[in-house]
């Protein structure tokens, strides 16, 4: 199958999970002040994360641009996701290039994941970007220092709930090697 025709399928799958099963959820362990949920599951900055490294950081920019709107769309959320996964798609490749022993051009066709970069590497990159994509999303959503120790809870419980799911995705999706 085509990669183009992989990544539609994929941000088809991971757009439904997040606006049909995730957005329903939400996972209140304490009381929530201000009226928000304190831990938010996103899996749709996956979609960004593992867009083959050839995509150029122009190409990366319109398709997390699209990526954040159609959330918005569904969330009622003007701009808030495209504004926090144009971040993360900026930021993508710097951040691959820092974490990889090789430049990005020498890994051809791939994408990154576990088998390419081993489960440290990606980790570390997933986990760097979805601070970056969650600390962008609730300092706008929520648009106050007011309680800035609210804030840092939200931003760490969302991160520690959307890595779970992305460890979940990789773990699901990821084909083991025979030894």
């Amino acid at each position: 199958m085509g990669t183009i025709i992989k990544n539609f399928i994929r941000f088809c799958i991971i757009l439904a999970v997040q606006v049909l099963i995730l957005n329903k959820i939400t996972l209140r362990w304490w009381s929530q002040p201000y009226g928000f949920p304190i831990f938010i599951p996103y899996i749709y900055p996956l979609f960004i994360l593992l867009l083959p490294f050839e995509v150029p950081v122009a190409g990366l920019l319109v398709i997390g641009f699209i990526t954040g709107l159609s959330v918005d769309a569904f969330m009622n959320t003007p701009g808030i996701h495209a504004f926090a996964t144009v971040l993360l798609a900026y930021l993508r490749t710097n951040v691959l290039n820092a974490l990889l022993p090789k430049h990005l051009s020498d890994y051809k066709a791939q994408a990154p994941s576990v088998k390419n970069m081993n489960w440290t590497p990606f980790l570390t990159y997933a986990a760097f970007l979805i601070v970056i994509h969650h600390t962008a999303y609730f300092v706008i959503e929520l648009w106050s220092m007011e309680n800035v120790g609210y804030l840092i809870l939200k931003i760490i419980a969302s991160t520690i709930t959307t890595l779970l799911l992305i460890i979940s995705y990789v773990m699901l999706f990821t084909k083991q090697q025979s030894r």
